[in-house]
């Protein structure tokens, strides 16, 4: 029993193991996909196939040819009342009920995973659009202080120009030539 290996390579499960791609980009996603174990994958997919119009097509047509085949005596190992497929039917659904719900469990949590990363977001916006309104606070500032600044200097200038003009005035006629 020691030198049992359970890594899937060792019990020949080599389709169980993570196909290498690229990561997520989104922390969420990083979470529940790329790091998710190996049932929680299993689950997911197979939640995936049993949600899928491809499966009630195949499932379908197997019913189809099952009543058929049994009806016209091809089979007949299933007579009637199809005990049997009633029986299959039972244990597909035993197994898909509990995958259905841990598929439903993981996308409630990445659900709360991806409005806490949201949440966590907004906060991050909110706090840089205050800084920036800060910062923009602090420019009206600086612009007004300018602008009583241009303003004292153009009345500095109408004052020296009042002021070179009314010298000019005083000049002797003959001086301003």
């Amino acid at each position: 029993m020691a030198g049992l290996n359970r890594n899937p390579e060792a019990a020949g499960l080599k389709w169980l193991r993570r196909r290498p791609g690229p990561r997520s980009l989104h922390p969420v996603n990083r979470k529940m996909s790329d790091e998710a174990p190996t049932g929680a994958r299993i689950a997911d997919g197979v939640t995936a196939f049993l949600g899928s119009w491809r499966f009630i097509v195949i499932q379908t047509v197997i019913v189809l040819v099952w009543i058929a085949g049994n009806i016209v005596l091809l089979f007949d190992f299933d007579p009637f009342p199809f005990i049997l497929l009633n029986l299959a039917f039972s244990t597909q659904a035993a197994y898909a009920a509990p995958l259905i719900l841990l598929a439903g469990n993981r996308a409630a949590l990445r659900d709360r995973l991806t409005l806490e990363h949201a949440a966590e977001e907004a906060d991050i916006e909110e706090k840089q659009n205050v800084e920036l309104l800060e910062g923009n606070k602090a420019l009206d500032e600086s612009n007004a202080k300018i602008l009583k600044q241009v303003e004292s200097l153009e009345q500095r200038i109408l004052e020296l120009e009042s002021s070179i003009l009314g010298r000019l005035d005083k000049l002797d006629p003959k001086d301003r030539a």
